[in-house]
């Protein structure tokens, strides 16, 4: 019980302050309801009782008549052998009977109760004289009906006067219960009285509670902000429980007042770390000024590279080193267009041609192992597309497919017109993924988690992520294989609307 109660005075302080409202208000109706009803439950019942204190005395009334009815239509009868007394006669015989049913019968240490049986006892005996009476009177009798009649008058004036006693003896009693009865309505009002100035209290007293509940950390609050406003960083209030507006702003006071204490901090530690680059300041300028005449001594021009590279291509012509030369003038080509088209966008034959040159490169360093294909079935493949999207997958495709196969190393190029969109599709036979890995690989290409650079230095989320902005979709660029050693497919989609030409 005392959990139980705990528990409910917990709920209690949880909550909204409007929700506290709520339940305070609502509380305190249903108690004053069950207080109210009750009053009035144990009111009502004193007063049936009161009404009821006098209805044994009404009974014997009643009990009284009956009889006097029954004495009357018999002595009717008796004198004029009218059949309409006979008939009430009877009509009353059974009403005094249906009356007598409820009287005592049994033997009893109760004034009252002893003279319920003796009446109900003459009773019987005198309603079965009277009847006797009528059966000799019809009979035409006359000694032995004048007989009946005496006796059952005698028992008729006894039964009266035990009557008048029970009344008497009923009506004492039920006197003594009145003034109990009567006792007991006051008390009951005094008591509803003093239970309705305790719940005043009460509820003055749980009000009174709730509202410090909710000034003092109000308060509380006010002192620790004036201590912070005067400079004193330190000052702290403690954690608030309550899950009302006041323990949230208490909660949210704190947690303000960490952050702030936090920054300042951080705010010195950094000026205590400026002030130490300040002081290497100027030994560093030295150093600085030779890193940077090293940094000018070893830059390359781009041009200069590609002149160099075409003039060892013509120098190997003219020694008639064929391969040598195709080899240097590729390479040539190949880092010309990395250089030139990395900010450009380009047409998708020059991304197929800078394919061609990359395969014929790598197929130099391979003795020719990779087997390429490639499948164009569009007719015109001038389209502008953005630069460097298919060379960097063809090299995924060789570095992390074919490129440990022990068999055949293929690798196909297919472009196919699928109706609104245009497909590019790098196919390899290599070692294949399961289809959590690819999974993997396609969340890490979503969230640009950089993956292994390839020698271009383009990785995949790159292609994805310049795909989306150049053609403002995503979904552009996905992954597939059907598992280990099945090989995967890399596809990109190239939607016609989106075209620049």
């Amino acid at each position: 019980m005392f959990k139980r109660t705990k528990r409910w005075i917990k709920n209690a302080y949880s909550g909204s302050i409007k929700t506290k409202l709520i339940s305070l208000y609502t509380l305190m109706v249903i108690i004053v309801f069950i207080v109210i009803v009750l009053v009035f439950y144990f009111i009502n019942v004193s007063l049936k009782s009161i009404n009821n204190v006098y209805s044994s005395n009404i009974i014997t009334g009643e009990l009284s008549t009956a009889i006097q009815n029954i004495q009357y239509n018999l002595y009717g009868y008796l004198n004029t052998r009218n059949a309409e007394s006979l008939e009430n006669y009877y009509r009353y015989e059974d009403e005094y009977r249906n009356m007598l049913g409820n009287l005592n019968d049994k033997n009893m240490d109760d004034e009252i109760f002893m003279l319920q049986k003796n009446i109900r006892g003459m009773s019987e005996t005198y309603l079965k004289l009277s009847e006797m009476t009528i059966q000799e009177k019809r009979g035409r009798n006359v000694e032995k009906y004048k007989d009946y009649y005496e006796k059952s008058t005698e028992i008729y004036n006894y039964i009266k006067e035990y009557i008048s006693l029970l009344n008497e003896s009923q009506f004492e009693e039920n006197s003594s219960n009145y003034m109990v009865l009567l006792g007991s309505l006051k008390l009951s009002e005094f008591v509803s009285v003093v239970i309705i100035a305790l719940i005043c209290i009460l509820s003055m007293t749980v009000l009174l509670l709730f509202v410090r509940n909710i000034i003092n950390p109000l308060v509380s609050l006010a002192r620790t902000a004036d201590e912070i406003a005067s400079g004193n960083l330190e000052a702290e209030l403690k954690d608030s429980e309550l899950t009302d507006e006041v323990g949230i702003v208490t909660n949210a006071f704190n947690t303000m007042v960490r952050s702030l204490r936090h920054y300042v901090d951080q705010v010195k530690k950094r000026m205590e770390e400026e002030r130490k680059l300040k002081e290497q300041q100027l030994l560093m300028e030295n150093h600085l000024k030779d890193a940077r005449l090293k940094y000018l001594q070893a830059q390359i021009n781009p041009h200069f590279l590609f002149n160099c590279l075409n003039a060892g291509a013509q120098l190997a012509m003219l020694e008639d080193a064929e391969r040598t030369s195709v080899f240097v003038q590729k390479m040539a080509d190949f880092f010309r267009y990395n250089v030139k088209k990395m900010q450009d966008d380009a047409t998708l034959e020059e991304e197929i041609e800078v394919v061609d040159n990359y395969i014929y490169i790598i197929n130099v360093r391979y003795d020719g192992e990779i087997h390429y294909e490639k499948h164009i079935g569009i007719e015109d493949i001038r389209i502008r597309v953005p630069s460097m999207i298919l060379q960097p997958i063809v090299e995924n495709a060789l570095n992390h497919g074919v490129r440990n196969n022990e068999g055949e190393k293929r690798i196909a190029l297919y472009i196919v017109d699928n109706d609104d969109d245009i497909i590019i599709q790098v196919q390899d036979n290599g070692e294949g993924m399961e289809r959590e890995k690819v999974q993997e690989i396609m969340e890490n290409i979503k969230n640009e988690e950089q993956s292994d650079s390839d020698s271009t230095g383009i990785g995949l989320e790159n292609v994805n992520k310049r795909l989306e902005l150049y053609y403002k979709k995503e979904n552009l660029f996905k992954i597939d294989s059907d598992g280990a050693m099945c090989g995967t497919t890399a596809t990109i989609i190239i939607p016609k609307e989106e075209e620049v030409f």
